[in-house]
């Protein structure tokens, strides 16, 4: 269900409807980490206007945003009694907008994983499909969305991980400019390559949620200046004459025949609109160290960002006969193995003999790509491809960081959309063995109305607009 559709519902009726929905498909889906009581959010909307744009409408949170009184666990054990004394910044234009917060949603622990296997709730499961997964690291959110939970849903994104869940689950899923949406308040991962996105079923739905989230903050001071649009009310879907540029040693990494069918079938449908579609490539060996290069700046960001989580400050304390002792024991049990991994790289490429010949080229590497990718996207409105290069995986079949060629490129190419910071979108395009696949398009910084545009055909020519799934027993 939209937000148009659902407004037409009284409101305590679409909220609770809601809550309680998520209820019954918790024991199949797993994606709740805490249920919020809405009962003082629905007193304060009697100060909302009635024509606010998301009035009454419940809205489903990534469990690393802050939430004043609520637990905020980040899908970790040592945040699991975290209680934060502070909103984020995007829950205070949520609610200010008339939105009611209804659940936080699991996620990967603190973000860092593309499978959202690793919560500390355990895994999420897909609504198409149960024992698939449902992508990471904002699985949870996604999840609640595309079982029509909540038409809209938070989630954040540092390497795919709105993206790339989006694409799993059939639902839209938006990673605008870089600094478009405050972090204030976000558990961060690595905060050269963070962004705030969301979920939605429909473009429009989209368009007025960025309306409401975006714009600068001063508590986070790599929010831009530029003003915000109407993006929903100038939603234009004739794309006659707009150049898409399709890059092709990404299409040729899928190696999923029906994959690559429909998404050339999109492109035919494009051209038969007035689009103009041409095939161009970026530099192979670039691509190919997507991965290593984001795996560095990541994890170097993510060990410094995360030195507090020590057992002393807050989160859970494991006892010890002195300070140093705590704080090993506590971030020893406090942590997956596969996040003290992540640190222990970290910390090693920030060592000081080693930044130069890991950070720093790594940093490099990343300007590298930057150039290349703005090189393309001077010459043409956006680029499109594919959005993963299979259906959601079985968790056994599932791969997070592998390195051969496939996945180097056709799993991580959406990397880049974090490298550059520029906008990004998926979107559903079709079905393969019943399970939705999705495509991707990034455009020019702060140009999200172009992804909305032309996300408005093709979800004219998809027919997908507004899709949920019906979550099988």
């Amino acid at each position: 269900m939209d937000i148009k559709t659902m407004k037409m519902q009284d409101v305590k009726t679409r909220v609770y409807d809601a809550i309680e929905k998520a209820k019954q498909l918790q024991p199949k889906l797993n994606a709740v980490v805490t249920f919020v009581d809405v009962e003082e959010q629905l007193e304060a909307l009697k100060q909302i206007p009635s024509d606010a744009p998301l009035y009454g409408i419940p809205v489903v949170l990534k469990d690393n945003v802050n939430t004043k009184g609520i637990l905020t666990t980040a899908s970790s054990r040592i945040l699991s009694n975290y209680i934060p004394v502070y909103d984020a910044a995007i829950c205070e234009k949520l609610k200010a907008n008339g939105a009611i917060i209804i659940a936080k949603a699991s996620m990967d622990e603190l973000g860092m994983g593309g499978t959202n296997l690793s919560a500390y709730s355990g895994p999420v499961h897909n609504p198409y499909d149960t024992t698939r997964i449902s992508g990471g690291s904002s699985g949870g959110s996604a999840v609640l969305c595309a079982a029509g939970v909540a038409p809209l849903t938070i989630g954040t994104d540092t390497g795919d991980s709105i993206r790339k869940p989006a694409a799993y689950n059939g639902v839209i899923g938006v990673k605008p400019t870089y600094g478009r949406i405050s972090r204030y308040g976000i558990i961060p991962y690595a905060s050269s390559l963070d962004h705030v996105g969301y979920f939605t079923t429909t473009v429009a739905d989209a368009a007025a949620a960025l309306h409401v989230l975006a714009g600068r903050d001063d508590r986070d001071m790599t929010t831009g200046n530029e003003p915000v649009p109407a993006y929903e009310s100038l939603i234009n879907d004739d794309i006659h004459g707009k150049r898409i540029a399709v890059i092709d040693n990404i299409i040729e990494a899928v190696k999923e025949e029906a994959i690559v069918q429909s998404f050339e079938s999109l492109l035919t449908k494009l051209e038969e609109r007035g689009a103009v579609i041409e095939h161009v490539r970026l530099n192979d060996e670039l691509l190919s160290v997507l991965l290593p290069t984001y795996f560095i700046i990541a994890n170097a960001e993510a060990t410094a960002n995360h030195s507090n989580l020590d057992g002393i400050r807050f989160g859970v304390r494991e006892a010890g006969e002195s300070v140093e002792e705590v704080m090993i024991n506590s971030r020893t049990k406090g942590f997956s193995s596969n996040i003290r991994k992540r640190f222990v790289i970290g910390s090693y490429s920030l060592f000081v003999e080693n930044q130069d010949k890991l950070f720093r080229k790594a940093q490099k590497v990343r300007r590298l790509i930057v150039n290349e990718v703005k090189a393309v996207l001077d010459q043409y409105d956006m680029i499109l491809t594919t959005a993963a290069p299979t259906i959601a995986p079985h968790p056994e079949d599932s791969v997070d960081e592998a390195l051969s060629d496939t996945y180097l490129i056709a799993e991580n190419h959406m990397i880049i959309g974090n490298f550059t910071g520029y906008p990004c979108m998926t979107m559903p395009c079709g079905f393969v063995s019943d399970m939705p696949i999705g495509i991707h398009m990034m455009a020019k910084p702060y140009c999200e109305q172009e992804l909305f545009n032309i996300g408005s055909a093709i979800e004219a020519e998809t027919g997908l607009k507004g899709i949920t799934a019906e979550v099988k027993a």
